[in-house]
């Protein structure tokens, strides 16, 4: 829950900053069903059959990460996405290391009162972690608790990127023209006065 929060946020920061989100609109993705796809997957394996074969739910947790690497090699051009890039490879490295779940901190579950459910979780304290400094270690109590990664922070960071990046006020719309004239400045050389000639 916490990160659809945090995703709201960074959009109500568009429009409290001068930008406009209906330019959102100008933005050419490709490939917009592949993370639609890779996120009901994943809400499927953690939330609607959590009960499933264990191996088998790692197996797809690997691979919805898979179709997510692709969608952002498609869209790499955009600003900040290969910052989002790069959140999601360090997540996706912790996951693939673990055997598909993303390791968690314990501690830091604890300190942002989080209880697991019964089930599959794509992100729970493991037995022998690898890369846990990469993994949900960042606790984030309140209301929503939740635990979050490096990795989930520079997709944040990146989306914000993003953001304002293409909603960003341009120079015509804050009364500046581009190319306009600047101030005329006079050239005339003064000559010193030598005083009458005969």
């Amino acid at each position: 829950m916490i990160l659809i929060v945090l995703a709201l946020l960074c959009l109500a920061s568009v429009p409290l900053t001068g930008g406009r989100l209906g330019r959102l609109a100008s933005i050419r993705l490709r490939g917009t069903w592949v993370p639609m796809v890779a996120l009901a997957i994943q809400v499927l394996i953690t939330t609607v059959a959590p009960d499933g074969h264990v191996a088998l739910h790692k197996a797809v947790h690997i691979a919805t990460y898979v179709l997510i690497g692709v969608f952002l090699w498609c869209n790499r051009r955009l600003p900040g996405v290969k910052v989002i890039g790069l959140g999601a490879f360090l997540n996706a490295l912790v996951i693939t290391v673990n055997g598909g779940q993303m390791a968690a901190s314990r501690t830091a579950e604890r300190l942002a009162g989080l209880h697991l459910p019964s089930g599959f979780e794509n992100s729970a304290p493991l037995a022998h972690p690898h890369l846990l400094w990469f993994g949900d270690v960042i606790p984030w109590p309140g209301p929503f608790p939740n635990v979050l990664s490096v990795g989930d922070i520079l997709i944040y960071a990146g989306t914000l990127f993003l953001l304002h990046r293409v909603c960003r006020r341009p120079v015509e719309d804050s009364g500046e023209r581009v190319g306009a004239p600047g101030p005329r400045v006079d050239r005339t050389i003064a000559l010193p006065d030598s005083g009458p000639t005969a």
